[in-house]
């Protein structure tokens, strides 16, 4: 078995999209922010439906890893159902290793459940309690990053664990993009990882959050992160693009042109940060790879679903190519 390129850590879950009609949806927004009114009680009609057998975060972002050229295993727990089972062969047919996919004996799989209307969508989220335990890899399964992303709120010795196998391998780089659940869970449950991150990847809110800082300055925000530990701090803030920091010189870059009006966000993020990493994993400088992020995001919500638009190296090359003068990657 050769050294994989990548390991990506975290919950896998079965998403079903649900494209809602606008004869029964009601959007409105105040001043804790925006909000969708369905009718209760009563029968809601949908357009249709759409199951991605191996979404969430870490399973994304593995695909992602994957179309850019990577040789890339996913270690996650799933259940010991048939749900399970297809999110396994899923990720396989995308040429993801699953040979460190661990199926929980008597839990059900994750599913959640994406209420999809007009451009944006809201997803409903829950994450099965599994009985997590950090692999035991032999040597030659010790992979040149980890990247770890959204787990279950039941997982603080897996956290743990993953922390101490991590200072046990220095040599192995190791990114996060931490979910709900994580960032939930408070700072200091995560100082250990976050001492340990090479690249650190959320969006804005997240990141005042886990860092503090003051929302309306960037650099502070940044320098906040970079304190905790983390090498490289990348700050996504939606259509105004993503700031990076490596700790001596700041980046900015403006978010890709849309073709053609966004279908749907999911994945979005993870198209990001697994271009990000996909870069740095392939030794580019952080410039390159901050380019490349938006690239794979924009390509993300042209599709519907999380995996649909992930691009290949030489599309996203291709993409960037074409870029216009105005998107270009900008220190400040």
């Amino acid at each position: 078995m050769a050294q994989f390129d990548v390991l990506s850590v975290g919950d896998t879950a079965t998403d079903v999209f649900i494209r809602l009609s606008d004869a029964h949806i009601k959007i409105w927004q105040d001043d804790q922010g925006h909000w969708m009114d369905l009718p209760f009680g009563g029968k809601v009609p949908f357009e249709y439906a759409l199951t991605v057998e191996a979404g969430g975060n870490a399973a994304n972002a593995a695909v992602g890893f994957s179309r850019l050229g990577l040789s890339t295993a996913v270690a996650a727990h799933v259940g010991s159902d048939q749900i399970g089972r297809n999110m396994q062969a899923a990720l396989e047919r995308e040429g993801v290793d699953t040979h460190l996919v661990r199926f929980d004996p008597g839990q059900p799989s994750n599913r959640n459940f994406v209420l999809w209307f007009g451009q944006d969508r809201t997803i409903l989220v829950h994450h099965e309690l599994y009985d997590y335990h950090w692999p035991h890899l032999s040597p030659r399964e010790v992979p040149r990053w980890v990247y770890l992303s959204s787990v279950g709120n039941d997982a603080a010795e897996y956290y743990e664990q993953i922390v101490s196998w991590l200072d046990d391998e220095p040599s192995v780089r190791f990114a996060f993009q931490p979910g709900t659940f994580q960032i939930a869970m408070g700072t200091d449950a995560f100082r250990g990882l976050y001492r340990r991150t090479d690249v650190l990847v959320c969006n804005r809110e997240e990141a005042v959050e886990i860092g503090g800082g003051d929302h309306g300055h960037m650099a502070e925000i940044l320098d906040s992160l970079h304190r905790l530990g983390p090498r490289i701090a990348v700050v996504t803030d939606g259509p105004e693009g993503a700031y990076a920091s490596d700790g001596t010189t700041r980046y900015r870059v403006p978010a890709y042109p849309d073709p053609s009006p966004p279908k749907e966000r999911t994945g979005a993020g993870d198209a990001f940060s697994s271009a990000l990493v996909a870069a740095l994993v392939q030794g580019r400088p952080l410039s390159e790879a901050l380019a490349w992020a938006p690239i794979n995001a924009m390509s993300v919500v042209q599709e519907v679903g999380s995996q649909t638009g992930l691009l290949g190296e030489s599309e996203l090359l291709t993409y960037l190519k074409g870029a216009p003068e105005s998107y270009a990657v900008t220190t400040w």
